[in-house]
């Protein structure tokens, strides 16, 4: 956990540079074409390279060190900003694009390999509380960035605001190659390395046998599609409801919004590490994340129901306590899965999410023109709770049926198993036989038999 508090930080350091210039560039994407067009498509290139990198990553994740490849994530952006900064005023529209495609790639890659690194970094049992700690770190750094963006871009120009953002990743690459990490897991012998060479089809859909081994692990993927349907929604009506509020200080609502999300949001990460720290905790488990998934959504929609301005921030306090919970209930979820099964979870749930969201862009500013904001929220988050319903459902079903048949099998069980026992310890008294150990199946393992 030391190693790793030094890696939040450096990724804390990078993360403000990105939300920084999430805010300059756009605006500096604007003023160099003087075209909306022009920065909507910026946007548009940059969220499509993410849904198409998050399978490129899951690959690359699973056949690279992944310590390389964020260190190599980390220069490459770095370097696009400094070439962005030294290129000729002429140059710069259609470098711009090249940046977007850079800056959506290697950002989706850098998050794939060190959320599905985590657990060889600080170990499976500490992956709760590091997650939380990650999400803090990332929290706090969102919360600069908006904030100072407005500021260095006002005082300094976006010659800093891109500085920075190049400095940023360099301080990033910089922490990760000082830091004597280990984030894969320990190689496969020469018996194991050949059979998984002759078996090059299973290998290639393993994220996707595990999911059949584990269907409710696939429908919490489906679930943060949803989220992300949902997430865009508000995004979008945000400013337009926040504009018919005040109309001369429509960001006033904006800023007490994100403000106090980014608030609870910080809240429930430090309460799950605290909670993780006890009895090493290995996470809130699927059925929070259901939970939390349809307060979160509910949450948000009461925020644009009309109410006074202080029922509104409640509301999108509970919001950000809700999201902080489903974020590291998914993550910690996710990273149970084997270390060569887990880069690419990672980079389809990535690239899951991204569609979702961008999905869910285009949907929601067609429907603004048509409908109040209260109406396109509720019914994109609205989706997202009946989906979350439907989770909540199927598992307690499952958790009464195992408890059903728990009672009714365990006493053949017991018999047939003391049976066996006896039988194997008197053939392995005789010297016939060594004695066996009985395990039942894993997920995991039921994956990789399939």
């Amino acid at each position: 956990m030391r190693h790793f508090r030094l890696l939040v930080v450096g990724n804390g350091v990078s993360a403000y540079g990105s939300y920084l210039n999430m805010v300059a560039l756009n605006v500096f994407i604007y003023e160099v074409t003087d075209s909306a067009l022009a920065a909507g498509i910026f946007m548009a290139v940059r969220l499509l390279t993410s849904v198409v990198s998050g399978f490129v990553s899951g690959r690359l994740v699973s056949a690279y060190d992944r310590k390389r490849l964020m260190v190599g994530a980390d220069l490459t952006q770095c370097a696009a900003m400094v070439a962005l900064l030294i290129a000729p005023d002429a140059g710069r529209a259609g470098l711009l694009y090249v940046l977007a495609v850079v800056t959506g790639f290697c950002s989706t890659l850098s998050g794939v390999s060190l959320r599905s690194a985590i657990p060889e970094i600080v170990g499976p049992e500490l992956r709760l509380r590091a997650n939380s700690l990650l999400a803090t770190g990332r929290s706090l750094a969102m919360i600069a960035g908006f904030a100072s963006a407005g500021v260095v871009v006002a005082q300094l120009g976006y010659v800093a605001a891109i500085s920075l953002d190049a400095a940023s990743f360099a301080v990033s690459a910089s922490v990760l190659l000082s830091l004597p990490i280990r984030t894969r897991g320990q190689k496969k012998g020469a018996d194991d390395k050949g059979a998984a060479e002759s078996g090059n089809e299973p290998r290639r859909l393993g994220a996707m046998l595990l999911l059949r081994a584990a269907p409710v692990l696939a429908v919490m993927i489906v679930v943060r599609a949803a989220d992300g349907l949902g997430s865009s929604s508000h995004n979008v009506a945000l400013p337009v409801y926040s504009s018919s509020l005040d109309p001369s200080h429509p960001a006033t609502f904006v800023s007490q919004f994100w403000a106090t999300w980014a608030i609870g949001n910080i809240v429930m990460q430090q309460v799950i590490g605290r909670w993780a720290g006890r009895g090493g905790r290995q996470g809130p488990g699927e059925r929070a994340f259901a939970i939390g998934a349809c307060v979160m959504s509910a949450a948000f929609i009461v925020v644009f129901a009309g109410l006074p301005t202080g029922v509104a921030v409640a509301a999108a306090l509970v919001a950000g306590m809700a999201d902080g919970l489903t974020e590291i209930a998914y993550v910690t979820r996710l990273q149970a899965a084997p270390d060569e099964q887990r880069g690419r979870l990672f980079g389809l749930s990535a690239s899951v999410e991204n569609t979702g969201f961008g999905l869910g862009m285009l949907v929601s500013g067609a429907l603004l023109d048509l409908y109040s904001p209260l109406t396109v929220v509720g019914l994109l988050h609205g989706f997202a709770i009946v989906l979350c319903a439907g989770l909540l459902v199927v598992l307690v079903r499952q958790a009464r049926s195992g408890r059903s048949a728990a009672g009714h099998d365990t006493a053949p069980r017991a018999a047939g198993a003391d049976a066996a026992a006896e039988a194997a310890g008197a053939k392995a008294a005789a010297g016939t036989e060594p004695p066996v150990r009985q395990d039942p199946p894993s997920v995991e393992s039921e994956a990789e038999a399939r």
